[in-house]
């Protein structure tokens, strides 16, 4: 399965950071970890949007659900290419939270 079919698909555990409100992607994370399809959801955030990547994955864990631990941190740089043909590098983080599943 290639990268685009994986963004197309609906039951990805993926949540992309943009300008929204952290409380926002907070929201979109604990409807994925309270679903019985994931175990773990990934924050992945650009640029700018990185503060509001760490802020909804502190906020998600410290006040909606406790038991959520993170389980990875990766950062990185991405070149993009702008407008004028130019490349300029953004820096990128990955934030991976995950839930142990009580056995009912």
């Amino acid at each position: 399965m290639t990268d685009e079919e994986k963004e197309g698909r609906a039951d990805t555990n993926i949540v992309y950071v943009g300008n929204k409100p952290p409380m926002n992607y907070v929201t979109a994370v604990m409807a994925l970890l309270n679903s019985d399809e994931f175990d773990e959801v990934t924050l992945k955030a650009r640029g700018n949007a990185i503060s509001r990547a760490v802020d909804a994955a502190e906020i998600t864990r410290n006040r909606f659900v406790t038991n959520a631990e993170i389980k990875s941190i990766k950062i990185g740089t991405e070149s993009l290419d702008r407008e004028d043909g130019r490349t300029s590098n953004v820096s990128s983080i990955e934030i991976c939270l995950t839930v142990k599943k009580s056995n009912k």
